[in-house]
């Protein structure tokens, strides 16, 4: 079979080639996966690079998320799941490959009226913007949100979960041109900030003015780094942020002050570990969840150009642009 492969950690445009594999032979418990499509998530350039929470031994292939149909397998669920198109949530990476064998019950079933793009992009934005609004933060209806990286596919997601719930969302941006965008989606209030140039105080300045003194008591992070830490000297006594990711490749800058005299509190959050910990029926109704706010248009992905595997590092090369539009990602099979 064909999958995209690296032979050891580094630059992904540089290590990433398609190349043939032994296809893979399902165990038990387990079913084999005729892969369709598969995003370009920072967690697997971060893989890539060897700098992610977990990482595989390589040679290996990456891959976290995607679409594919389910050949074979045994087990109960692996035979429910039999010619069904699903979402495949592989915890070890691997789906950017023709055919995944994964446990059964990483295999969720996915509403027919979804398209491609749509279904491969199914789990880690979608689900994560849901759980840190709904669940982790539970953000209150009228109450602020901040968020970092607020262009980007799930940041974009937060804005629509903010008018479907009714919370207000204040995003920080780098780019000015990114504001209007996000104002058409319904973000409340739009903040340019780049912690290259400005300090994290113009950033709290900013946020204040913007959403009228009001105290801002949530707030979500895939920085780190300067802007991380700018973001918690935004929140009002209380406050809480989520971090959920290191765009910037740097520590979360979090002076002790802020959470002292404050009473602040920064925590992380990581998609499969809440999974991992969550019951067997707390997972279906997210996936429900999560189904019925894409397939009625609630939240979307904001999808880019595809890749067939053998332009493996043009696409992520592609997928690095900034300022590019939507999410890249890779097609796999018919």
């Amino acid at each position: 079979m064909k999958a995209a492969q690296f032979e050891s950690f580094g630059e992904p445009a540089d290590v990433l080639r398609c190349v043939d594999r032994p296809e893979p032979t399902p165990g038990g418990g387990e079913v084999r996966v005729r892969m369709l499509a598969s995003p370009i998530n920072p967690s697997d350039l971060m893989t890539v690079r060897g700098e992610y929470g977990s990482l595989p031994d390589p040679p290996a292939v990456p891959g976290y998320e995607g679409v594919g149909v389910v050949e074979s397998g045994g087990g109960l669920l692996g035979l429910a799941l039999r010619g069904k198109r699903v979402a495949v949530l592989n915890g070890a990476g691997g789906n950017w490959a023709e055919f995944v064998t994964l446990p059964a019950n990483r295999c969720v079933p996915l509403p027919a009226d979804l398209s491609l793009p749509q279904a491969a992009m199914f789990f880690v934005n979608p689900a994560t913007a849901y759980l840190l609004t709904a669940k982790v933060l539970a953000v209150p209806r009228g109450a602020w949100l901040l968020q970092t990286a607020a262009g980007s596919s799930l940041g974009q997601m937060v804005i629509r979960l903010g008018v479907h719930r009714g919370f207000r969302t204040v995003n920080v941006v780098r780019r000015a041109e990114q504001a209007e965008t996000l104002r058409g989606l319904g973000a409340d209030a739009v903040v340019v900030f780049d912690e290259k140039t400005e300090a994290p105080a113009d950033l709290a300045a900013k946020v204040r003015e913007a959403t009228g003194g009001a105290d801002v008591r949530h707030a979500i992070d895939p920085v780190a780094g300067a802007t991380g830490g700018a973001a918690v000297g935004c929140l009002a006594g209380g406050g809480r942020l989520i971090s959920f990711g290191t765009l910037s490749g740097e520590p979360l800058a979090v002076p002790a002050r802020h959470l002292l005299f404050h009473q602040l509190s920064v925590e992380g959050f990581y998609l499969g570990k809440w999974m991992d910990a969550a019951s067997l029926p707390t997972k279906l109704r997210v996936m429900r969840t999560v189904g019925k706010l894409l397939s009625t248009g609630v939240i979307a992905n904001d999808v880019g150009e595809s890749f067939p595997l053998d332009r493996v590092a043009e696409a992520v090369a592609e997928a690095e642009k900034p300022g590019r539009g939507g999410k890249a990602w890779l097609t796999i099979g018919e």
